[in-house]
């Protein structure tokens, strides 16, 4: 539900349908009054690199991640392994917004501290591109001979913006 401001002051509710996912429309079209409110995509596909092997040995590898929210990015900080250890917010915080990993029935923090290095460091990197509207570059000009190009903003650890 969406709540927005009334002239009188006080919060309206209208519901408003998900239609699944779509691609985002871009800031510099508007939309004219007419058209459809446009879908906000929320989750996204992913493939591990390497897989995470299951207590019988089977390797999932396909999976989807939705986007995070202030709450996603907050809990965590209230987990005690967190609070002893700030390395651990990345599984934590994934293991909440991993929403379906090949067909294991849920996927939680347990599961990613399970998960290869190199899954992991994949999963920190697409959380990072999907939560910073799809990508973690940022287009730029040389201060000297005005030439654009784009720079990589990623590095910073997941959860910390």
């Amino acid at each position: 539900m969406r709540r927005t401001a009334t002239s009188a002051g006080r919060a309206a509710t209208a519901e408003v349908p998900d239609s699944g996912p779509v691609a985002p429309v871009s800031p510099a079209a508007p939309m004219s009054p007419t058209s459809p409110v446009a879908a906000l995509r929320t989750e996204f596909s992913f493939e591990l690199p390497r897989g995470f092997v299951d207590e019988s040995g089977t390797i999932h590898r396909v999976g989807t991640m939705r986007l995070s929210t202030a709450r996603d990015e907050l809990v965590p900080l209230r987990d005690i392994r967190v609070q002893e250890n700030p390395a651990y917010l990345s599984v934590v915080l994934l293991g909440r917004v991993i929403t379906r990993l090949g067909t294991l029935p849920s996927v939680h923090d347990g599961v990613v501290e399970n998960m290869f290095a190199s899954d992991l460091a994949f999963l920190q990197d697409f959380y990072r591109q999907i939560n910073a509207e799809g990508h973690t570059r940022a287009a730029v000009s040389c201060p000297h001979c005005s030439e654009p190009f784009e720079v990589e903003l990623a590095g910073s650890r997941l959860g910390e913006s």
